[in-house]
């Protein structure tokens, strides 16, 4: 059997119903994505990268079945998942899977809302297929950990796996919404795998190119489903062939087992954390540890130097360029700055620690924390590379004016897999972020409808509070 056939096999047999925890972990993954969406909303003006393809989708036309988050418009389904998508990772908030170091429902439940609009699908029918491409997105992911290299082969060569992998999670979840049989499924994957892309340098020196990567992965799944439903095919070896997948994107060097082990039974998707700060999950370790600090007395007029130690891999998307990372370009760019993001938990923080406010223009600009930061040094620590990236951790370590000398070590992240979100704090994270757009009503009313997502008959209007909200 090869990794597709075993893929869509599985992705089918979810028809028959998954176990509970499952399904209701999949209204948790849709709470948190549309609370991000709904956020998202506030970062207005024509060179947003959310409001350019809501541009470039209207101007396509075609027709309007399929809801977009927060807006008064519908559109065909693969245009209504490019504008969700690229809305649900705008803020760099959405949820991550250890080791694969991906954000899978970015990409999967725009896709997927998108698709069981348009074929009024229920809303057990959406949860499952959801859940189907979180996993497969998760595992593919996976596959590219290699404990020798301590890192995601993805990400040592500079690809995006959230969004590679997603356009193949998305298109399996698409499919089996679309009612495919398995080699229907196995078809749509192996067209998306042709579809799939990002790069990330963005990351590191700027650039808004990946806030639509998870809209182009929602986007391209939908398409690559559609294909396959009006008969267009894909490679049967497209993963594992020596011009497929894995030799195209990672030169061969993957680790196959852990696609297909437990598959069905041992569920990833269950793995899958949340951020309780929206900025890159490399800098929440740091940030961890400077609000621990900072709890302690710390000021930031204490502060003399600070060295922040962290994995020697991400070392290079939160410390380098230097200096790009002291004094960042944008309040987006300023999301992946490990001096920033540590200098704004001792002075501002907000939400959960650190919040969306840490992050507009007016505390981007604040020279406070621009002065904090350029005393900031990123160090990669021998421990945290240990860690990495099954856990991401890191030391602070602070020379205050006085003299004093004070460190602190987080081994894994708040909303890590040792200290993930509650219940009540990702209920409360979404309240945080619908807030920002939507009225007291209109929140509750939305929270209400994702959690009886599961017994609803048809999930055409579950967006209804938050399109009435918009106007």
């Amino acid at each position: 059997m090869t990794i597709v056939s075993a893929l869509s096999e599985f992705a089918a047999s979810a028809r028959d119903g998954l176990p509970e925890p499952v399904m209701t972990d999949v209204t948790g993954r849709v709470l948190d994505t549309f609370g991000n969406c709904l956020a998202a909303q506030e970062l207005t003006g024509p060179q947003e990268p959310h409001e350019a393809v809501r541009r470039l989708a209207g101007r396509w036309g075609g027709a309007g079945e399929c809801s977009v988050l927060g807006h008064a418009l519908a559109l065909p389904a693969p245009s209504a998942a490019l504008v969700n998508g690229t809305l649900a990772h705008a803020l760099d908030f959405d949820d991550t899977h250890l080791p694969s170091v991906l954000h899978p429902s970015a990409s999967v439940v725009p896709a997927a809302l998108a698709v069981a609009e348009s074929v009024r699908a229920s809303g057990a029918a959406l949860c499952q297929a959801i859940a189907v491409g979180d996993e497969i997105t998760n595992r593919l992911g996976m596959a590219s950990y290699l404990p020798e290299l301590r890192n995601s082969v993805f990400f040592e060569k500079g690809w995006h796996a959230t969004s590679i992998c997603g356009t193949v999670g998305a298109a399996a979840a698409s499919a089996l919404l679309m009612g495919l049989d398995a080699d229907g499924i196995a078809d749509a994957m192996g067209i998306a795998a042709s579809m799939g892309a990002g790069v990330i340098e963005a990351n590191r020196t700027g650039g808004t190119v990946k806030r639509i990567h998870c809209g182009w992965a929602a986007h391209s799944g939908v398409v690559a489903a559609a294909m396959a439903a009006e008969g267009v095919t894909g490679p049967p070896t497209v993963f594992e062939g020596r011009f497929g997948f894995f030799q195209a994107f990672l030169d061969g060097r993957y680790d196959a087992s852990v696609i297909t082990a437990g598959l069905g039974e041992d569920w990833e998707l269950l793995r899958t954390v949340y951020k309780p700060y929206p900025s890159n999950h490399f800098t929440h370790p740091g940030i961890d540890a400077a609000l621990a600090l900072r709890a302690e007395g710390l000021r930031p007029e204490d502060v003399e130097e600070i060295e922040l130690g962290v994995a020697a891999a991400p070392l290079r998307t939160i410390g380098e360029p230097y200096e790009e990372k002291v004094r960042p370009r944008t309040p987006y760019h300023a999301k992946f700055s490990g001096p920033y993001t540590v200098a704004s938990a001792l002075v501002g923080g907000g939400g959960l620690g650190l919040h969306l406010d840490d992050f507009t223009e007016a505390a981007f600009r604040d020279e406070r924390r621009l002065a904090l930061a350029a005393r900031v040094r990123v160090v990669a620590d021998e421990q945290c590379s240990e860690e990495f990236p099954r856990a991401f951790s890191a030391v602070l370590r602070v020379r205050t004016r006085a003299g004093r000398r004070l460190e602190h070590r987080v081994h894994s992240s708040r909303g890590g897999p040792e200290h993930p979100l509650s219940i009540d704090e990702l209920e409360e994270k979404y309240a945080l972020n619908a807030a920002r757009v939507l009225g007291p009503e209109a929140v509750a009313t939305l929270a209400k409808e994702v959690r009886g997502l599961a017994v609803r008959d048809d999930v055409t209007g579950l967006l209804a509070p938050a399109l009435i909200a918009a106007g």
